[in-house]
Formats: C-alpha cells, sequence, structure tokens
C-alpha cells in the first residue's frame, strides 16, 4: 500500500476503505508517512469530502493511535459532556457536581484552554492545591468513591488526531465537517465513557458562527458516536453573546459556586440543567428528560451538588473550604466600572471580543507557554436586549494593570452595538439531535 495512490484515489473523489485510513492514520503517527503527504491527503478530504463510513473509520483509526480507557472497573453507566467551547464557558464546574449528586459517574479528561480565558483545568486550579495530574489508579478509584474526577488529558490519548490538527492548522485544511467531528469524537471515544453528552455552541463566540453548521457538525458527531456502538447525545446552544455574566477564571468558578446554590444566571442554569438531564437519561439514571430535571434542581436545592463540589476538589488534593467560602478566592487588585456612551437597547454583543477583553487582560492564552491570571476578567451587567441609559454599568473589568484595563475597556465598548429598537428574542437551546 502505497500513500501516494491514496492521495489520488482521494484526489478523484473515490472512497478510502477501512484498511487504507489505518494504514494513512499509523503511518503519519509513526513518522513513515511525511508531513507533505498527509497534508495532501487533508486538502483532498476537504475538497472532496468523506463519506459517513470513511469519517466513521478515520475516528476509530484516531482513536486506538494511543491509549484507550477501559471504565469498565468502575460501577455503572459513565456518561462523559463535550463542549465545543465558547466565551464564559465554565459548565463542566457546576454540571458534573450535580450529575455525580443524581448518582451517574463522571469521569473526565479536560485541557488547558488556549484562547481568552483557561480550560476546564486552569479554571480547577484556582482552588488551591487542587491536581488533574493524578495517576491513572486514583483517578478510577476517585469516581468510584465520589462519582466525579476530572484529569488532564494524556499524551498517549488520540496522539493521531494531536499530530493531524497541528497540521490541518497550518494548512487551511481545520475547516472540513468531517475532520472537524473526527478530531472531536477520536478523543471522547478514547476516553472510554459509554455514553456521550455534547454541547455544540452557535453564535458569534463559538467555533460555528452560523446555526445550520452547527447543526450540521452536531449531526456528524452523533452519527459518529451511534456507528461506534455509543449513544450520542447532541444540544445545540447559543454562543452569541457570553455564557452567564462571568468571563475569567476565578470570576467563572465563583458563578458555577453560586449556580450549585441556585443562585446562578438563568442562562447558565439552563443550560446545565438541559446538558445534565440528558446526562441522566443516557445514563439509565432517570427515564425522561422532564424526571431528570427535577432530580437536578432537587440536588441543588438540598446543597448536595454542592457537597458533591466540595467532595471533589479535596479528593483531588485542593481546599473544599472555598467551595463554602468564595471570598477566600484571590482578587484582582482593581476593578473598574464600563458605563453605557448611550442611551437604548443593546442589540448586539460580539462575543468573541469579549473574550478578547479577557485575553487583553491575562485571563487566557495566546501560546501554550502563556502563564494565566487567573484573578482577572470581566462581570456583566447588562446583556443582549436590555435598555440602558446612559451612564448605567455594562460590566465590570477586574483587572491588576491600569494599560490593560484600558485597552480591554475600549475593546468592550467596541463590541457593544445599540439600537432605538428592542432587539428579537431568540430561543437560547436551539435543538436537540439524537441518533
Amino acid at each position: 500500500m502505497r500513500m501516494y495512490d491514496l492521495i489520488m484515489k482521494k484526489r478523484n473523489g473515490e472512497i478510502l476503505s477501512k484498511e487504507e485510513i489505518e494504514f494513512m492514520v499509523k503511518g503519519f503517527t509513526e513518522g513513515s508517512i511525511p508531513d507533505y503527504q498527509m497534508s495532501a491527503m487533508m486538502m483532498a478530504i476537504y475538497f472532496k469530502g468523506m463519506t459517513e463510513e470513511e469519517t466513521l473509520f478515520l475516528t476509530l483509526a484516531m482513536e486506538h493511535s494511543g491509549d484507550v480507557l477501559d471504565l469498565s472497573a468502575i460501577d455503572g453507566i459513565k456518561v462523559d459532556k463535550h463542549s465545543t467551547g465558547g466565551v464564559g464557558d465554565k459548565t463542566s464546574l457546576a454540571l458534573t457536581p450535580m450529575v455525580a449528586a443524581c448518582g451517574i459517574k463522571v469521569a473526565k479528561m479536560s485541557g488547558r484552554g488556549l484562547g481568552h480565558t483557561g480550560g476546564t483545568i486552569d479554571k480547577l486550579e484556582s482552588f488551591p492545591g487542587f491536581s488533574t495530574e493524578i495517576s491513572i489508579e486514583q483517578f478510577f478509584e476517585n469516581v468510584q468513591k465520589n462519582g466525579i474526577a476530572i484529569m488532564g488529558q494524556t499524551k498517549d490519548l488520540a496522539p493521531a488526531d494531536k499530530k493531524l490538527y497541528a497540521l490541518r492548522d497550518v494548512t487551511a485544511t481545520v475547516d472540513n465537517m468531517s475532520l472537524i467531528a473526527s478530531s472531536i469524537m477520536s478523543k471522547k471515544l478514547a476516553a472510554g465513557a459509554d455514553a456521550i453528552v455534547l454541547d455544540v455552541k452557535t453564535g458569534s463566540g463559538a467555533f460555528m458562527k452560523a446555526e445550520q453548521d452547527a447543526f450540521a457538525l452536531a449531526e456528524e458527531m452523533v452519527k459518529i458516536g451511534k456507528n461506534a456502538g455509543k449513544e450520542t447525545i447532541a444540544v445545540v446552544s447559543d454562543m452569541d453573546q457570553p455564557l452567564g455574566e462571568a468571563v475569567g477564571n476565578i470570576l467563572e468558578v465563583k458563578e458555577a459556586i453560586a449556580t450549585l446554590h441556585g443562585n446562578g444566571p438563568k442562562d447558565f442554569e439552563t443550560l446545565c440543567i438541559t446538558l445534565g438531564s440528558y446526562m441522566l437519561v443516557a445514563g439509565k439514571a432517570a427515564e425522561n428528560e422532564e424526571q431528570a430535571e427535577k432530580m437536578l434542581r432537587e440536588v441543588i436545592a438540598n446543597g448536595k451538588a454542592l457537597e458533591k463540589l466540595a467532595q471533589f476538589v479535596k479528593a483531588q488534593g485542593g481546599d473544599d473550604s472555598y467551595v463554602y467560602h468564595p471570598e477566600k478566592f484571590d482578587r484582582a487588585s482593581m476593578i473598574e466600572k464600563i458605563v453605557a456612551p448611550q442611551t437604548g437597547y443593546i442589540a448586539h454583543i460580539n462575543c468573541e471580543e469579549i473574550g478578547n477583553c479577557s485575553l487583553v487582560l491575562g485571563g487566557g492564552r495566546e501560546t501554550k507557554e502563556s502563564s494565566i491570571d487567573l484573578t482577572v476578567g470581566l462581570l456583566l451587567k447588562k446583556k443582549k436586549g436590555a435598555y440602558v441609559q446612559e451612564g448605567e454599568v455594562l460590566a465590570e473589568i477586574f483587572s491588576n494593570s491600569k494599560e490593560k484595563t484600558q485597552a480591554a475597556k475600549e475593546r468592550f465598548l467596541q463590541a457593544i452595538t445599540f439600537s432605538d429598537k428592542k432587539p428579537e428574542q431568540t430561543a437560547f437551546i436551539k435543538g436537540i439531535v439524537k441518533a
């Protein structure tokens, strides 16, 4: 078998076999197939596309290019959740304790964030002493005992995807539905869960800006999950403005804690309840979404979800007193208010630009080597559809630098569009995709 022949085959619009795709992925991962040939293949796929079967074979080949976690030693059905990411997305911090408190085991691998804020791991490390660098044995033990554990993604999990994504990133071949879906699902399948619930974002702060593209990606991933024998459900949700009110690591952790007290922003609570309901149904803890929602609201009301977060933080070396006393978290040295420059309705928020405000303040990473200031960020006081008077507070900036504060302030005001007319309200949950 020669890579040259496979490139020509795909270039001509023909279908690659399972064996051909496995040969290609194995050779590229091991280094026998050079970057320039795989670049040519990615470009051929970009223009000619892949069938549903080819996409599955590519996903499975990447899944099995390294370690595949076997979670069968852990009792019960294990359900994983994945988000395509966005601004203010702290969902795992509140959702996983809620679900675990309802009896569903959550064994999750997460990453550090590149971009406007840190990833789930960065946010968890806001708790002094917390570590995701735990052994697989400890990971399993924590899930079995506490119902929840989150660890960093190992380099041996779907290494083909990591190598392939780096190549796609510099060859303008990222934006292909089959390649995006197989990249996400190869890691999710390798993480070993029995069922997967996906949160696919759409809007100005999402990877998929257009709603139809978000649904197309959701459908592609659900198909892969089904064909791989895993129950997979996708929730398409709005990211046309930041999720919740907090953008920035410690600020988002505090918002997640407030949500577990029942005092979180409505949109964030809605997302957690929606995703959690499908996780409980997939895990057979509830018969339907209505029963699941009742269970989730109950563990918030009786404090069991908050207790589960504290238990989880403590089990991974963190100081759980911060769960009950979030005022103990470090704070930025300065807080500056951003006021409305005019009277009117907030018609549009460029969500991605709000994320960039956090990045400017030092709350995110521009490169893997960048260090994050966990204390900085923004708190939105007004969101899309709100009517504001000139001089009314739109947001608060948490910062440790006057220069960065000014830069973020200017950027924030450029991201807000005002109107005399109230904008049309759109659905926050855009739809559900099932197999």
